[in-house]
């Protein structure tokens, strides 16, 4: 198909049945058409894509997370504008998917369409991103509402569940906020049968900047706070960090629970050694990790996504 792709070459009929699996776009020129000139068959693409159970064969998980830029956070390490190249995103996503060990992605919605009308979301998990309103750096950031993906999106779409960063401040009136949108997705998600991860910090204003107290102890009682959101945690997962006493910190929840990777500070070396040692913890069911593997210090995404595969099988 031409880069100058015209309405001709998108006819507004229903996608085939026969093509599950197969792209409706083979460049980011064709899927910027497709918005353009056929919107709609991005709902359409939803209802046919060939989805798959969350949990199958050894029940642990491996999921690459790029919902970040959402949320104007598009620094990785020492580098503030790692994130700002949506084509070079989607190649390293992609890039990720294609690794059989990668069970699916977190994102946000655009993020979502953009690699479904690519074709790279067939069989793989998938989890929509809610609360974005918490911009890295503004002075509301603690008031982190929902912006992003609605419950019912996430559940009209067929994705297996989706995702609140629930950072707790006690001195920021905006956490009661944030408190309050999570317990209604929460309830809203189970009553689609459909996951709820939540992503616990105890958080803090440190010289302007909010930081995450990532000691066990501020760990755990962010745990006890936030698993408690909603009539029922039948259909809660946790998203946790990898800290010192993982032990300890996982004996603070049943909830199935992922680990997160974070923006990477430490050596390679050291980060995938720590997560080897948090994955030995029963209760601990995969990774779900994005710019770590995604941006990479030597930026080969392919051996980063590998090793970290190899550790959760």
């Amino acid at each position: 198909m031409s880069e100058l792709a015209t309405q001709a070459d998108f006819p507004a009929t229903t996608l085939d049945t026969a093509a599950l699996g197969s792209p409706l776009c083979s460049t980011y020129a064709e899927v910027t058409a497709i918005r353009a000139t056929r919107p709609q068959a991005i709902a359409e693409a939803w209802a046919q894509r060939r989805p798959r159970p969350t949990v199958t064969g050894d029940d642990r998980l491996m999921i690459v997370a790029a919902d970040h830029p959402a949320r104007g956070a598009l620094s990785v390490g020492s580098n503030p504008t790692a994130m700002n190249s949506r084509s070079d995103l989607l190649d390293r996503l992609r890039t990720a998917l294609a690794n059989p060990g990668v069970d699916g992605v977190l994102a946000t919605s655009d993020i979502l369409e953009d690699l479904l009308l690519l074709g790279a979301l067939d069989n793989k998990v998938v989890f929509s991103s809610m609360n974005r309103g918490g911009l890295a750096g503004a002075s509301f950031e603690l008031d982190d509402r929902m912006t992003a993906a609605t419950a019912k999106w996430t559940i009209d779409a067929g994705l297996n569940g989706a995702k609140m960063l629930c950072r707790v401040d006690l001195g920021d009136p905006g956490t009661l906020n944030m408190m309050t949108a999570c317990a209604a997705a929460v309830d809203e998600l189970a009553a689609g049968e459909s996951i709820a991860m939540l992503e616990p910090f105890l958080s803090s204003r440190i010289d302007g900047r909010v930081r995450n107290d990532l000691t066990a102890d501020a760990v755990i009682k962010s745990m006890h706070i936030i698993q408690g959101l909603g009539s029922t945690s039948a259909y809660t997962w946790l998203k946790l960090p990898v800290v010192d006493e993982m032990e300890r910190v996982m004996d603070a929840t049943t909830l199935p629970t992922l680990l997160l990777g974070g923006d990477p500070q430490t050596a390679p070396d050291e980060t995938f050694a720590s997560w080897e040692r948090a994955l030995r913890i029963p209760s601990v069911r995969g990774l779900i990790v994005g710019r770590t593997l995604l941006y990479p210090a030597d930026d080969d995404v392919a051996t980063a996504v590998d090793t970290a595969v190899n550790l959760v099988s």
